[in-house]
């Protein structure tokens, strides 16, 4: 079992996502049961389905500064940055510390892969992307350049692209930059948006449900996809930070695991998952006892929620409670772990817990934990699961400050 590590301030955070932009309309929309969930409306894309899109991305512009960067994905990271004053803090974070002491770890699956699909339908006489469109966005890395480029920062970057546990991930390799003395912070994140490969990607493996999605109901057929934008700033705690609110919560643990049983399905026995949440309670310094909520994986999809309800059933007490919120979010990918773990962050601070949205009937194979409805509870720790394509697990902990 991995040692104990020193808990990390969580300084900052902010998510924007189909059910709300910035954290106090997350948390009005999470408290009113209000999911951002509706039927496809993408134009070029009609596939019969229900999706979580952010309204306005078409409209949003980039500063001309950073035009040379536009694309759906840096749009939505655009919008993202600005909720909840977080570019201010980030770029006060950068004058704090030095450019090159700050460290950028974000995480996506798509990146931007919906400018390279536009490009592609635009090609020239000879085959050529047509001018406009010969930039540095169709990459990988898109999203890593244009998030350093706007908050200035000159640390390490690192693109995580690991599926669904890319944004949960980037916490994991930040604290080791951190814990390494390479860096005094870092602003972790994770951007993901809609388009063709995505949906009709998703479709191919007969994943994508025709309604909402239902996660951990017995009659789920399937996942809705989303787009989300979250970004967290983390940070040592001690005696030289003193502009650090003693009440900021933590990274207290993280767990990882690649079980590679299927490039697509979880293990039949969710035994990579199981290794990432133990590994993440022993670095927290904890037992699944100590554990009050679980933000669940829960895509819906039939496979992946029995595997995981199962697991829950099997390593936690009756009293810990646990929910799917993909329902107000539907599932946003690689930004997935960041939008989940604003969450769970909300959950702590706000003594708040959330239901699972479009559950009527838990399969049988759930566990006392998954709840339905919302409750009113103080929570003092908390786990967000992020469970990827490969067997890409990540269990992250966090923890309210006094709890740590």
């Amino acid at each position: 079992m991995p040692a104990r590590i020193p808990p990390l301030a969580i300084t900052a955070y902010t998510a924007t996502c189909a059910a709300a932009r910035g954290l106090d309309a997350l948390a009005d929309a999470l408290r009113e049961r209000r999911g951002g969930l509706k039927e496809n409306d993408l134009a070029e894309h009609p596939l019969a389905c229900f999706i979580g899109r952010v309204a306005g991305l078409e409209e949003t512009r980039l500063p001309a500064g950073f035009a040379h960067h536009d694309a759906r994905n840096n749009r939505l990271a655009w919008l993202g940055l600005n909720q909840d004053g977080f570019l201010d803090t980030a770029r006060a974070l950068r004058d704090r510390y030095g450019a090159d002491r700050v460290a950028l770890v974000l995480g996506t699956s798509t990146s931007s892969i919906g400018e390279t699909e536009t490009a592609y339908r635009h090609l020239d006489a000879d085959g050529h992307f047509p001018p406009e469109q010969r930039r540095d966005v169709h990459q990988p890395h898109s999203l890593g350049m244009f998030v350093q480029d706007v908050l200035g920062l000159d640390g390490p970057c690192l693109s995580i692209a690991t599926a669904c546990s890319s944004s949960a991930k980037v916490f994991a390799s930040a604290e080791r930059l951190l814990r390494a003395g390479i860096v005094d912070a870092a602003v972790v994140g994770g951007v993901d948006t809609l388009c063709g490969s995505v949906l009709y990607g998703f479709n191919s493996l007969a994943l994508v449900a025709p309604q909402a999605c239902r996660p951990f109901d017995a009659a789920r057929c399937g996942l809705s996809l989303g787009e989300a934008a979250g970004f967290a700033i983390l940070e040592r705690r001690d005696s030289t930070n003193s502009h650090m609110h003693k009440s900021a919560p933590v990274l207290a643990g993280y767990g990882e695991a690649s079980d590679a049983h299927h490039m697509s399905a979880p293990h039949p026995q969710g035994l990579g998952a199981q290794l990432a949440i133990e590994d993440a309670l022993a670095r927290a310094g904890i037992g699944p006892a100590d554990v009050e909520y679980i933000n669940l994986h829960g895509t819906a999809t039939p496979q992946n929620d029995a595997v995981e309800a199962a697991l829950i059933a099997r390593l936690f007490p009756a009293a810990t409670l646990a929910s799917s919120t993909k329902g107000w979010t539907g599932h946003t990918l690689g930004a997935a772990g960041i939008v989940e773990a604003a969450i769970t962050l909300l959950a702590l601070e706000r003594g708040f817990v959330p239901g699972t949205l479009n559950l009527e009937t838990p399969d049988p194979v759930c566990g006392p934990q998954v709840i339905i409805d919302n409750r009113e509870r103080a929570v003092d720790i908390a786990l967000s699961n992020s469970f990827g394509f490969g067997g890409n697990n990540c269990c992250l902990v966090f923890a309210r400050a006094q709890a740590a």
